[in-house]
């Protein structure tokens, strides 16, 4: 099909869930014009000024799968899918490009602890994890291998973690080989995107098909949409598996290892609506301690954590969970709505990218049918 035939799809923003979500849909047979106000960077370039890119979340993330057994209720079962499938594309292109270094993907085993599990992990088999839930190398932990008495649960998995600068840039390289389109430019408003002149074919300003809104927040328009701060440490030291736990008073404590010379990430918090830039000396040495304590390998044979930087960084979450859904916008077109994933936007990509196919392939079919 050549460029003058081919649709044409705009996508707001390049986090990791516009890139996912442009690549999917490049790869469906669109043609793809990102327009974001933060693109990729490299961690040494995009460190030297973390505050001017607070709001731009991916290059912060621990970005990691924590396989969350889903709930009864609510959208549990439909995250879960999203986090199989996107485990699924990152074993393929991790197997594509093995050694590692161009996706920035590590696969490992993710350790849990939990000191006052939910029913749903309580009520987790070995049997359910693998054969209905696709965990991988799920096995429930011994209390002998727990680390103090404090923890009730424990289990292992196999998951992967990558180093969200390598992978966010490999993403954007790959678009951008594929004939995808990059314009910077900050959107005021959602029904801007039909008024950019993007100067492609099939009309003065370029024909816009339909559009995705992965903008992370939105744009002020949505009651349900918060910011959550979440301050971390990025430490030199290496750690051979993720290790997250839980502890009895809500609070967690996590290591998601970046690999590729990114070293590991020590976190965490999580404070709603907290829009403070500046991180805590405090919770930095809280966080470090809380870690070792759990899991003492990470110090190795110095003893010791060499530290590399803090990091504050804005996830933006949504109550009631993501929205992934269309609608036709006032003094606009169609809109794919791909925004509010909290702390989950790596692990939920790849099946977040589907969703936001089938409903722009679903309002496509559906408009060309009334033609």
């Amino acid at each position: 099909m050549s460029q003058q035939q081919q649709q044409h799809i705009v996508v707001i923003g390049a986090g990791v869930i516009g890139l996912s979500c442009a690549l999917h849909l490049q790869s469906a047979g669109y043609a793809v014009t990102i327009v974001a106000r933060d693109l990729p960077a490299p961690f040494e370039t995009i460190c030297l000024s973390p505050r001017s890119h607070i709001n731009y979340a991916s290059p912060w993330a621990g970005a990691h799968n924590r396989w969350v057994p889903p709930t009864p209720s609510g959208d549990g079962a439909r995250e879960h899918a999203m986090a199989v499938a996107t485990y699924a594309r990152m074993a393929a292109l991790a197997a594509a490009e093995p050694a590692g270094a161009a996706t920035g993907i590590t696969f490992m085993k993710g350790i849990e602890y939990l000191e006052a599990p939910p029913a749903e992990y309580l009520a987790l088999t070995p049997e359910r994890a693998v054969g209905e839930l696709g965990m991988p190398a799920f096995r429930l932990l011994a209390p002998s291998e727990f680390p103090d008495e404090r923890v009730v649960w424990g289990c292992e998995y196999d998951t992967w973690c990558v180093n969200p600068m390598v992978y966010c840039c490999f993403l954007l390289r790959r678009f951008v080989w594929g004939g995808g389109r990059v314009v910077r430019r900050e959107l005021k408003a959602l029904a801007e995107v039909y008024a950019l002149d993007l100067g492609l074919s099939g009309g003065e300003k370029g024909r816009i098909d339909a559009a995705v809104n992965a903008s992370g927040v939105g744009f002020g328009d949505d009651d349900k949409v918060f910011i959550t701060r979440g301050q971390t440490c990025v430490v030199a030291n290496s750690c051979a598996a993720t290790v997250t736990r839980q502890n009895a008073d809500g609070s967690w404590t996590f290591s998601v290892p970046r690999n590729f010379d990114g070293g590991t990430v020590i976190g965490g918090t999580k404070e709603p609506d907290n829009w403070d830039a500046d991180p805590s000396p405090q919770v930095r040495e809280s966080l470090l301690r809380s870690f070792t304590a759990t899991h003492p390998a990470i110090l190795g044979e110095s003893g010791e954590l060499r530290v590399l930087q803090d990091i504050v960084g804005r996830r933006p979450t949504r109550r009631g969970g993501p929205r992934i859904e269309g609608e036709i916008i006032p003094g606009g077109g169609f809109v794919m709505h791909a925004y509010g994933l909290g702390g989950r936007g790596f692990e939920l990509s790849w099946g977040v990218a589907q969703g936001v196919l089938d409903g722009v392939q679903r309002h496509l079919k559906a408009h060309q049918a009334k033609l």
